[in-house]
């Protein structure tokens, strides 16, 4: 189990990059952007279907397990994620 929350951009905030599979347009990201956002210690998502990538914003001291946000990921429909890099 992977912990998350050393990325920093420039507000400061822990960001995270899950690839994602199974995206077939904007609406997907949507659905996928509004089940991470749920995650407790997430502050926002953007989800790109074209280039299927999921940025996830962390509160700035938050430290979110990867299989809480791939579990999120799913429950937003038949898509498959995994972090980036």
């Amino acid at each position: 189990m992977k912990l998350f929350g050393r990325r920093k951009d420039a507000e400061t905030d822990p960001l995270v990059v899950l690839e994602v599979e199974g995206m077939h347009c904007a609406s997907c990201g949507l659905s996928i952007d509004d089940e991470l956002e749920e995650v407790p210690g997430v502050r926002s998502a953007s989800t790109d279907a074209r280039k299927g990538r999921s940025t996830v914003r962390l509160e700035e001291t938050a430290t979110v397990d990867t299989n809480a946000l791939i579990a999120a990921v799913q429950r937003a429909g038949e898509y498959k994620a995994r972090p980036a890099g």
